[in-house]
């Protein structure tokens, strides 16, 4: 099955769908868990990627993010030196007008008649300042919680900052 590419449906335009109950068949979302590392813990340093600009980001792009994060920081960090929480959800329904290809295509495709299209997957839409990733972790380690989500801003599709907030 082959894949549009993301910069399709990064853009926010219209009004979006989010009642799954109402339509048939939408698919899960890629991405399985939200919070990683040790969860008992309180650390004294919080780490945030932030949005600099609004856009949809899709659930296979937010899985990316999380994996590449979460292997860099464990290998650096170790398992119970850190604590990381994807902080968005995606609710919103992505659909798409399927286009038939090759001999006869014109024939069977239907073109921009009904071109409403099916749900193929889910996306978080995503405001300009709002937080994506956060690392709480120790002081030793707050490069490498940088370092991590850096190499998680690069499989998003938008230009994120990197915020570190320090407990009093």
């Amino acid at each position: 099955m082959s894949r549009k590419p993301a910069r399709m449906y990064r853009d926010i335009r219209g009004r979006v769908t989010t009642r799954k109950e109402y339509m048939g068949g939408v698919p899960n979302p890629r991405i399985s868990q939200f919070d990683l590392g040790n969860l008992t813990t309180e650390f004294p340093v919080e780490i945030s990627l932030i949005a600099k600009e609004k856009c949809n980001i899709l659930h296979r792009a937010l899985e990316a993010a999380r994996v590449a994060a979460n292997r860099y920081i464990m290998k650096t960090a170790g398992k119970s030196n850190y604590r990381m929480k994807i902080r968005t959800y995606p609710h919103v329904v992505v659909r798409e007008n399927k286009q038939a290809t090759g001999a006869g295509a014109d024939r069977v495709s239907q073109g921009m008649r009904k071109a409403y299209g099916k749900p193929v997957g889910t996306a978080a839409q995503v405001r300009e300042g709002q937080k994506i990733i956060t690392i709480w972790t120790t002081t030793e380690n707050v490069k490498f919680a940088k370092d991590a989500l850096k190499r998680a801003n690069a499989k998003l599709p938008t230009p994120c900052g990197i915020e570190i907030n320090m407990a009093e």
